[in-house]
């Protein structure tokens, strides 16, 4: 057989929040990757290391959890009024398959780094020293993102002392505002309710808020299921009957939000919606040891993302719950006291995180016009990634 040399391509390796991802400039992937299709899949499954039945990602840039099996393509933007245009995969672990149809709140905190790191943006928007406020389209959501990046000496600044649990070690802190972040055209609520109760065969009827902000996002309450809301990664990812049934929940919900129009599609739609549960707040011990005060959160939500619990929590479906927790009636509202509030501070399974959202309701139907929350972002390695050329 000939030899065919492997192929190398410029990318960056990037943390933004709790996630990890491969980060390209679409004007640097082969030109058959520059569109949507079958050959921009093939490479970007090939850089991650997907399909792999070992579920490793040994032989590629994939951590072979949902939060690191994750790509990025950027292009400066045409749109007037933005900086970048961002575009997000979420790359399946052992199947080959790349699902587009929605955003990752905490690589957002990398994209506003890598554009300005990058030449993707007005130079004159970039202070000597303060904050760049980086323009961003999101493109799988049609959304609008403001990232605020710090700025020292005319370079992103990246060490800091700003700490976000799920993160081992501390960073600058980058301010992410989401405008209208109901996802698409689409109205936040959209059954048009708060609480539905959802039919839902071999589990029984459970009440859910439906929500669509940051992500569409499916909260039940935890109790309705067995649980207390404390849970960590081990107490359900190794429990192949509770995945199944997390799974069977979000598939009906998603039909009911009329994402899919049959169960059937959820297996080609695995990004979202996401389904969460939540529980009024209690003390617990987070997965680094860390006790977490019941006086220290106003509510407990543990999310499941790639059909595995999250061992943080995606930023996106923090959107969702600094939303829905802005407006009474709605499940993670009640869980955390039913008070008016515009922002709220939730336990998750590696710590806390503070979201804040304004919604108002206007003609009778709720809008949120922003939420706002802090993450972080570095560099963690750059240069070219290898793939052999007959990826393609």
């Amino acid at each position: 057989m000939a030899h065919r040399p492997q192929i190398k391509i410029p990318a960056t390796y990037m943390r933004g929040g709790t996630s990890k991802g491969v980060f390209f400039s679409l004007s640097d992937l082969p030109e058959a990757a520059q569109r949507p299709g079958d050959a921009r899949d093939a490479l970007l499954l090939r850089v991650i290391g997907s399909p792999d039945p070992y579920q490793k990602h040994t032989d590629g840039m994939g951590g072979a959890t949902s939060s690191t099996s994750k790509v990025v393509i950027l292009s400066r933007s045409e749109r007037e009024g933005y900086d970048v245009d961002y575009l997000f995969g979420q790359v399946a672990i052992d199947k080959p398959f790349i699902d587009w149809s929605g955003n990752c709140g905490n690589l957002t905190a990398a994209v506003g780094a890598f554009a300005i790191s990058n030449g993707l943006i007005d130079t004159a928007r970039v202070p000597q020293n303060g904050v760049a406020v980086v323009r961003i389209w999101q493109s799988n959501i049609q959304k609008a993102i403001a990232v605020h990046v710090p700025i020292t000496n005319g370079e992103v600044q990246e060490t800091g002392d700003f700490e976000l649990d799920g993160v081992t070690f501390p960073a600058a802190e980058i301010q992410i505002e989401f405008t209208d972040p109901a996802e698409g055209e689409g109205a936040i609520f959209p059954t048009g309710n708060l609480i539905d109760e959802l039919e839902v065969p071999g589990i029984g009827p459970l009440q859910a808020t439906m929500i669509n902000a940051g992500i569409p996002t499916i909260f039940i309450k935890a109790d309705a299921l067995g649980y207390t809301g404390a849970e960590l990664q081990d107490d359900i990812n190794n429990n192949a009957n509770a995945l199944a049934r997390f799974e069977a929940i979000r598939a009906y919900g998603a039909v009911k939000m009329g994402l899919i129009s049959n169960i059937g599609e959820a297996a080609s739609r695995q990004h979202t919606p996401k389904i969460a549960m939540v529980a009024p707040s209690s003390a617990y011990t987070a997965s680094s040891g860390k006790h977490i005060e019941k006086s220290e959160i106003d509510l407990l939500v543990r999310a499941v993302s790639m059909g595995k619990l999250h061992h943080a929590m995606m930023g996106t479906a923090a959107v969702a719950i600094g939303t829905a927790a802005a407006i009474p009636g709605t499940l993670v509202n009640l869980a955390a006291g039913g008070a008016n509030r515009d922002s709220v501070t939730f336990g998750h399974p590696s710590g806390t995180l503070r979201v804040g959202a304004q919604a108002q309701k206007i003609n009778g139907h709720w809008v949120v016009r922003k939420a706002v929350m802090s993450r972080s972002a570095r560099v963690l390695m750059e240069g070219w990634v290898r793939i052999p050329s007959n990826a393609l």
